[in-house]
């Protein structure tokens, strides 16, 4: 530090000295305009001098930390209004503020929201407002001792028509795919058995395999079409509330009159375990489980077992393991797809099925690692 202000003042000092033997030379010469001038220089080069030896005041450090915060909100503020979900502040008092250019433009106000909807004042999960639905998120904020309600307003609509274009096109793929795989035997069969019949005499055991085989194949199209009707005509969920323990009752009674003799199943409900769900279909659901979990343990354990067991804690977990070889790594991403499946004579409804009430529950079904198939179908706390 000392050499580097040692070497900032040397050239200053130099020009004052030349500057002082210039003005004695152009006083003796009679240059009074020049002698003015350096002079001027001189007092000049002296007063930076002394500016740079005085060193500079360093700002205090509450002055410092301001001016970050003032700048740390102006960028937040310009990121928030950048942000295409409207949100909402409100404060202790009740009053409510839009936070972002995306809340103004949708209440239409500058700042306060002066007509509070009932939904926001009384903590409502979704908004109706303008002809749209909104789901509120909340996050409570703290800030310096003043407590406010952050509200995040999530397009419903917007994200429903996303996932119903995405529904509908991948139902269109597969239902262009399965049935022309059914219809292209149909046609091929259905033109051979016409140019048999010019044959003279028509071979009529030749004829009767053909139609059977039309008339198998055709049912199996028919069936094909129910299943599809099933996964979209799914009624809303009747919900009430369940005691575990019931409803795994009928699901053993009816495992053990169709797979008795050939699969155990294991079934563990909590004691006193009330649920509010549709029993029906949760009941479906699981039975479509078992049924799985039966065929694949069949297949792949020389002692066969099911286990379907719950777990009640913040969320109701229902469980249904087999001791089968498990789902392949490249069927795991596929298996929830309607009308997959890895059987000969699957029809690819059962699991699409179970997934889509579990959803409609507001829960979800699941494929869990482990040894061999577990799948967990969670719905939101119970009782």
């Amino acid at each position: 530090m000392g050499f580097s202000s040692v070497k900032t003042a040397l050239p200053a000092q130099v020009l004052l000295f030349g500057c002082g033997a210039a003005t004695v030379a152009a006083w003796n010469g009679g240059f009074y305009a020049c002698f003015v001038l350096v002079l001027l220089l001189g007092f000049w080069l002296a007063t930076l001098s002394l500016l740079r030896a005085i060193p500079p005041r360093p700002l205090p450090e509450r002055q410092v930390a301001r001016a970050d915060g003032d700048a740390d909100r102006a960028v937040l503020r310009a990121v928030l209004d950048q942000a295409p979900t409207p949100l909402l502040s409100v404060e202790r008092s009740g009053r409510v503020r839009a936070l972002n250019r995306a809340a103004r433009t949708v209440f239409g106000i500058a700042d306060v929201l002066v007509d509070v909807p009932d939904a926001l004042r009384h903590s409502a999960p979704r908004l109706r407002y303008a002809g749209r639905a909104y789901r509120v998120d909340r996050i409570e904020a703290h800030d310096a001792g003043a407590a406010r309600t952050i509200l995040a307003l999530i397009d419903i609509e917007s994200e429903e028509r996303i996932a119903e274009a995405r529904a509908t096109r991948e139902l269109l793929e597969v239902l262009s795919h399965e049935v022309m795989n059914a219809l292209t035997p149909i046609a091929s069969l259905a033109e051979s058995a016409l140019t048999t019949l010019d044959d003279a005499p028509p071979p009529v055991g030749l004829l009767r395999d053909m139609i059977g085989t039309l008339s198998r194949r055709a049912d199996g199209l028919l069936h094909f079409t129910q299943a599809y009707r099933q996964l979209a005509r799914l009624p809303e969920p009747s919900l009430a509330p369940t005691a575990l323990d019931l409803l795994f009752d009928d699901l053993r009674r009816m495992f053990a009159a169709r797979w008795a003799g050939r699969v155990t199943l294991l079934a563990d409900a909590p004691p006193d375990g009330m649920v509010v769900m549709d029993r029906d279909q949760i009941g479906q659901a699981l039975w479509a489980l078992l049924q799985n979990g039966a065929e694949a343990a069949l297949d792949g354990a020389s002692a066969p077992q099911v286990h379907l067991s719950a777990r009640l804690d913040d969320r109701v977990s229902l469980r249904v393991a087999d001791n089968g070889a498990g789902v392949a790594d490249e069927a795991r991403s596929r298996i929830f797809h309607p009308f997959y499946t890895t059987k000969t004579e699957g029809s690819g409804v059962g699991l699409s099925l179970a997934r889509q009430i579990a959803r409609a529950h507001g829960g979800d079904l699941c494929l869990m690692p482990g040894k061999g198939a577990v799948f967990e179908l969670s719905l939101p706390s119970h009782l």
